[in-house]
């Protein structure tokens, strides 16, 4: 049997995760009851079985080697029942779960099910709340969301990646051909070809180390309000204007706000996690049609630039950096570590996870959100998340960088609306 293990790009983000817990929690809210609880998550138990992604489990068991996937059979402690019955306590819940990580050698994922919460928006009644917690190692954003769509209903079933061969042998050729490639980066930036990497950001104080409580947040709009905007551009863009005006509260210069957006790669996917995070300016000073075209210009920048030869051929020497010198630098990480400048001072997570067919035993779906993690130089997140007709704009904050949370939440339903 040929072992499947962790490239080195998956096999990086579960080691971080031991300095900077990274787990996703993908929440979907069912408008309705779910009627017979037991026949649903016997339907998704059921569901979960027939994908192979969700019965893996990581062995790390030494030094000189990269992790590996192994089987591990779906089993009734990967579903926990919630008792929380309204939906402010269905995300003091989801914050307080952040703190029980998934250790991913005994298994990738979780199902937490809230069977009956009230006061979700846009229910009819009563709601039936879902959130899968999945490790980073096993999905980005984009595979997580489909994976999770798979369990709700979803006849998409989600394949392994296929596994590119990386022998270390290849490091020294592919490594002088990133050089290569990284001089050619350089020149063409300089004619003018390709746009110029972001620049980094003044620290504000959402990048203020989180302590504190944390709280979850979520604004929910019909996706029409954008009017023919992309979602992303539209979110970004009254982000931008209300993080900026708290911030000024707070006692910062917001003027070269920006955020670190995750934005998937070019080209087939080859590990899990197939994205890298640019720095998008947000432009607060700007009225808001000037800011999102300049949002919607510096995404197609950042696009352009990930497009060159340069970007593949680092990839592919990373792919093939021997599993004891990643090990090595990865346990050289300081996460007490300050910076003067960051990527941006907010990140923010936006995917569309399609159409609005999914359910929860009797009931459809209704919204769905997604709640990126907090990091000690990041103490303010977003997400945007699409499905069906409505878009759920999230805040995941700590207190220590967001001040009075509420009044911020105010600021960005004002903003959206």
């Amino acid at each position: 049997m040929t072992v499947r293990r962790l490239t080195a790009v998956d096999a990086r983000t579960l080691w971080l995760s031991r300095s900077i817990p990274d787990d996703q929690f993908l929440l979907y809210a069912f408008d309705g009851s779910v009627g017979d609880l037991d026949e649903a998550l016997a339907v998704i138990s059921a569901r979960a079985r027939a994908c192979g992604e969700f019965g893996l489990r990581i062995a790390d068991t030494g030094f000189w080697t990269y992790p590996r996937w192994e089987p591990r059979p779906v089993g009734a402690d990967q579903f926990v029942v919630r008792a929380e019955a309204t939906w402010d306590g269905c995300l003091a819940a989801v914050a307080a779960s952040v703190e029980s990580q998934l250790d991913a050698c005994v298994m990738t994922w979780r199902l937490h099910v809230f069977p009956s919460v009230v006061d979700v928006p846009g229910a009819t009644d009563a709601a039936s709340v879902v959130v899968l917690q999945i490790c980073h190692a096993l999905a980005d954003g984009v595979r997580a969301s489909a994976l999770a769509a798979y369990l709700l209903g979803r006849e998409d079933l989600v394949a392994a990646v296929p596994r590119m061969r990386s022998p270390a042998v290849a490091l020294p050729v592919r490594a002088v051909r990133a050089a290569r490639e990284h001089r050619r980066l350089l020149r063409d930036t300089a004619a003018g070809h390709v746009p110029a990497q972001a620049v980094s950001r003044p620290t504000l104080h959402s990048n203020i180390r989180p302590e504190g409580v944390c709280h979850l947040r979520a604004v929910v709009v019909e996706r029409g309000l954008f009017d023919g905007r992309t979602v992303t551009v539209g979110a970004l863009s009254a982000i931008s204007g209300a993080l900026a005006a708290h911030l000024r509260e707070l006692g910062d210069d917001p003027a070269h706000l920006g955020a670190e957006v995750p934005m998937a790669k070019v080209g087939p996917r080859q590990a899990n996690n197939h994205f890298g995070n640019v720095g998008i300016g947000l432009h607060p000073d700007e009225e808001p049609a000037t800011r999102m075209r300049l949002i919607a210009d510096e995404f197609a920048q950042r696009r352009r630039r990930a497009t060159h030869p340069a970007m593949g051929a680092e990839d592919a020497a990373s792919a093939a950096v021997p599993a004891p010198l990643l090990r090595w630098g990865v346990g050289h990480f300081d996460p007490d570590l300050r910076w003067p400048t960051v990527t941006g001072n907010t990140v923010v997570s936006s995917v569309n996870r399609g159409a609005a067919d999914l359910r929860f035993g009797d009931a459809p779906v209704l919204l769905t959100a997604g709640f990126p993690t907090l990091s000690p130089m990041m103490g303010v997140t977003h997400g945007v998340h699409g499905i069906g007709e409505y878009v759920a704009v999230s805040v995941y904050a700590a207190e220590s960088a967001i001040g009075d949370i509420d009044a911020y939440v105010d600021r960005l339903e004002h903003a959206l609306r």
